[in-house]
């Protein structure tokens, strides 16, 4: 970028979309409270300005423990307005990991919601931060916003350039340390502009943000409110107030992961429930059941938009509404061809780029690539090649550039025999009519050896029995995939992000 070429970060496009029409509401709260437009903005501003005074700006770390409120993102957007990183804290993580994350990202301010008091106390026992405030009224900690509030409104100059990181995203599981994904501004900021002209062609978009907004939904939140939209927020996934939000509210766009979109397949309220007003329903993150797309498709229309992708790459590829009927070996549906700007290869362990339809490590170029892993150079190294992603997972190509996705590699299991990939058996089992939902996962056993257990709920009035689960299992696969153990149970414990929490399951099931 020419020194003398200003630079717009997506925090000041949004100021201004959100200024243009101050009177449109833009937040709808959990508890049914509307903030406007202009409010939006002129609380981000006076944020803006309480930070500045605090000392944040371009290289400052702000770190958020917090939930689906109006608050977090207004004080998100002012922290990278200033040039701050933000550093979201899953509330699944263990004290001590959120303390090593607090620490190593030199967190300078730390915001807490109101009802996240208690985990903000674990926490502050391990480890200093400079500053703790609060996101509403609280025992303990100024209130920010009322601190907010007080203050007159002026402009705040955006000070991010397009390499400074607007985020550190920390992925994985609620044990270890995970790892710190760089994210760049100016990716993002193109992101989004793109993701808005999108959004602006068709209805004026309301999104109901279900999931946490520390994830896609937050991403999906900053497009939504850049097209001039409205996001409808609710804390958590909960089917029965999703069918019930998108009737009221008429919300046209949802992101699920398919266990969630299952719930709402499966919920008695769905068939009374006006969904007309839905235009787009994106899902991704997990193995997906090929007819249970036609359930859903049935039931909401012809706006199903499926999504691959992962943190360290952004999006990946994407399969329109008309591509479901698109499947692959197994059966398995395709996730799409790849995306604007983004090139997929197939590479065997020795790095060379294997032939149309066979299977081995997906390496990508796009535009949304990570800058790295905070601190830690060699890690990044090994994922980012040449200008490649490294994305860990296992899938092929076909003739025509469809992206069939096997597992990633790390899950895959060794059995006598070959290797099995978990999320190739879970495609498979869900085809089977008694299987409603599943999980697959490895178990490592006394010896040293692995095994293959599948964890099943099964469909209404069906018996998912282990000798039955095999024998389907054998017939479409071979008795190499066929599962050492078939787990019954009433539901697939989910993560806070709405996947299958497979180390649960591994250390409650798999000693049975």
């Amino acid at each position: 970028m020419n020194a003398h070429q200003p630079y717009e970060s997506y925090a000041e496009a949004l100021l201004g979309s959100l200024s243009r029409s101050p009177g449109q509401p833009a937040l709808i709260a959990p508890d049914g409270r509307t903030v406007l437009a202009g409010e939006v903005a002129d609380t981000v501003r006076r944020l803006a300005a309480d930070f500045a005074e605090r000392g944040i700006g371009r290289g400052s770390t702000v770190t958020l423990l917090t939930g689906n409120e109006p608050e977090p993102l207004c004080a998100r957007y002012a922290a990278n307005l200033l040039g701050a990183r933000v550093v979201f804290l899953n509330k699944g993580m263990a004290p001590d990991v959120q303390a090593e994350i607090v620490h190593s990202v030199g967190t300078a301010l730390l915001l807490v919601a109101a009802t996240e008091a208690e985990s903000a106390g674990a926490l502050l026992a391990q480890v200093r931060v400079p500053t703790v405030l609060t996101l509403g009224p609280a025992s303990s900690g100024a209130d920010l916003p009322a601190l907010a509030a007080a203050r007159p409104v002026r402009p705040v100059a955006g000070a991010a350039l397009p390499g400074d990181d607007w985020c550190i995203r920390y992925t994985g599981g609620t044990t270890g340390i995970p790892k710190g994904i760089r994210m760049a501004h100016g990716p993002y900021g193109q992101l989004l502009a793109r993701q808005a002209a999108s959004l602006r062609s068709g209805p004026r978009p309301r999104l109901l943000a279900c999931t946490p907004l520390a994830h896609l939904a937050g991403i999906m939140a900053d497009a939504v409110l850049l097209a001039g939209g409205t996001v409808v927020l609710q804390h958590s996934f909960d089917a029965s107030e999703v069918l019930a939000a998108v009737a009221r509210e008429r919300i046209t766009d949802l992101w699920l992961l398919p266990p969630l979109l299952y719930a709402l397949l499966d919920h008695p309220d769905l068939a009374a429930t006006d969904v007309s007003s839905v235009h787009r329903i994106v899902y991704g993150g997990t193995a997906v059941s090929t007819q249970r797309l036609r359930e859903a498709a049935e039931a909401f229309g012809p706006v199903l938009y499926g999504t691959y992708g992962q943190t360290e790459a952004g999006g990946i590829t994407s399969v329109l509404p008309h591509e479901h009927t698109r499947t692959g070996r197994s059966g398995q549906t395709t996730v799409g061809r790849a995306g604007p700007g983004v090139t997929i290869e197939i590479r065997g362990a020795d790095g060379t780029v294997l032939p149309t339809g066979e299977t081995g490590e997906i390496h990508v170029r796009t535009p949304m690539m990570m800058s790295g892993y905070w601190q830690q150079p060699g890690l990044t190294a090994e994922v980012l090649r040449d200008g490649w992603v490294r994305t860990g997972d296992a899938g092929y190509l076909d003739a025509d550039g469809y992206l069939y996705l096997v597992d990633r590699l790390k899950d895959m299991v060794i059995v006598v025999g070959g290797h099995v990939y978990p999320a190739e058996l879970e495609q498979v089992l869900l085809a089977h009519p008694a299987v409603a939902q599943c999980a697959a996962f490895g178990v490592r056993r006394t010896d040293g050896t692995e095994e293959v257990h599948v964890a099943v709920v099964p469909a209404a009035g069906r018996d998912a029995g282990r000798e039955a689960v095999r024998e389907f299992v054998t017939e479409r696969m071979g008795a190499m995939y066929a599962p050492s153990a078939v787990h019954v149970v009433d539901r697939i414990p989910l993560t806070d992000v709405g996947k299958p929490d497979k180390k649960l399951l591994r250390s409650t099931l798999g000693s049975d």
